[in-house]
């Protein structure tokens, strides 16, 4: 898979595409990664990429024309997407999305945002991480570079680790624990050291739907909890909180 990333400050993304998985990919050709500095393409002399905003009011917004160029310069296929506050919310399954895509183009915002002309006539999707708003998209382009990298085939080396993990199937994942088997007075529990298989499955299901409803309620009613299993373990749940 490759990612373009446009953004003002390339040298941001030294250090998280350096190190660990994400350098394990590219040294093994299943990632590329090409980061364009939009200055780049500008032709006066100061390099201006911002200006202010037509009917007046504070900050500074993304010039149209440098963000046209630079992506026009190098793009050729799949998605093309704007890191904005406004764009929609994130989440597990979008990163399966873009993991099926063979090249995904983000575009990093920065200021009061971009000019409207570029979300209307040349990003296909907008992202947002959250909430809340970050000083540019650089942080939020890395966040789904890692977040879709590793649902690569072969970029964690064990798909199925990916198949349990919190949110991939929209419940929070059960407790873990590895060596030793005490530490300071702590044990763990008796069914993870038992062998038997089937029990600790129904306990790790038990344990996830458990967390999901005390941390993640809004996660936990949208579920789909009819099985005969479900409803023994929900009901030995509501029994757990009886006094």
């Amino acid at each position: 898979m490759h990612f373009d990333i446009f953004t003002l400050f390339p040298k941001m993304f030294d250090g998280p595409f350096s190190e660990s998985i994400l350098k394990r990919a590219q040294e093994q050709g299943l990632l590329s990664i090409g980061l364009y500095d939009i200055r780049a393409v500008t032709t006066d002399k100061h390099h201006v990429v911002d200006d202010y905003p037509y009917g007046g009011g504070a900050g500074m917004v993304m010039k149209a024309e440098p963000i046209f160029t630079a992506v026009e310069a190098v793009y050729q296929r799949g998605p093309i997407i704007l890191l904005t506050p406004q764009g929609r919310p994130f989440t597990q399954c979008i990163a399966r999305e873009f993991a099926q895509e063979e090249r995904l183009t983000l575009i990093c915002g920065h200021y009061e945002g971009v000019d409207e002309r570029v979300r209307q006539h040349l990003v296909t999707d907008e992202i947002s991480l959250g909430d809340y708003v970050l000083t540019g998209g650089e942080l939020a382009a890395m966040i789904i570079v890692d977040a879709t990298s590793r649902l690569l085939p072969g970029v964690l080396g064990g798909e199925e680790s990916t198949l349990e993990e919190s949110h991939s199937n929209g419940l929070l994942e059960y407790p873990h624990y590895t060596r030793p088997a005490e530490f300071r007075g702590w044990g763990v529990p008796d069914i993870l050291l038992s062998g038997h298989h089937a029990n600790i499955a129904r306990w790790r299901r038990k344990e996830s739907l458990r967390r999901t409803l005390a941390r993640r309620p809004d996660l936990f009613a949208r579920q789909d909890l009819s099985s005969k299993q479900d409803q023994k373990i929900l009901k030995e749940l509501d029994e757990d909180l009886l006094p």
